[in-house]
């Protein structure tokens, strides 16, 4: 006498590795992304203002030991100024931010090279102003 015996196949999926893999790469992430923050490492001066929408932007950058960026990229004022002005017919908006402790007479070396690009709108960009009462 044959016995037939029916297996079931067992469809139920274990989710607990799965589980485990997705806990360690939000702490992967949790970790890594405030380091994963780029661009020039600059300290703003205070100011009150609004908080600008993060749009495309040209960004430039003034260091305190008087090296100048843009977006990223170090050169020199003239090498800056031709930029801009190829720039300027696509995007006609750059953020400067200058260190507080460059001297006023390079920011403003900077502005009038940036106006004479062809941009003509340009933002200063600073760090928000505390106000403690």
């Amino acid at each position: 006498m044959k016995t037939e015996r029916h297996r079931t196949v067992l469809s139920e999926i274990n989710v607990t590795p799965f589980v485990d893999v997705m806990l360690v790469l939000l702490v992967i992430f949790m970790v890594t992304a405030p380091l994963m923050q780029q661009g020039v490492d600059v300290n703003l001066p205070k100011a009150k203002g609004k908080e600008l929408p993060p749009d495309e932007r040209v960004s430039l950058v003034i260091k305190k030991d008087r090296t100048i960026y843009l977006n990223d990229t170090q050169l020199s004022i003239p090498e800056m100024r031709k930029k801009l002005e190829a720039v300027s017919k696509l995007n006609p908006n750059v953020f400067l931010r200058a260190d507080k402790d460059v001297p006023y007479g390079l920011v403003v070396e900077v502005m009038g090279e940036i106006k004479e690009a062809g941009i003509e709108k340009l933002g200063m960009v600073t760090e928000p102003k505390l106000d403690l009462k």
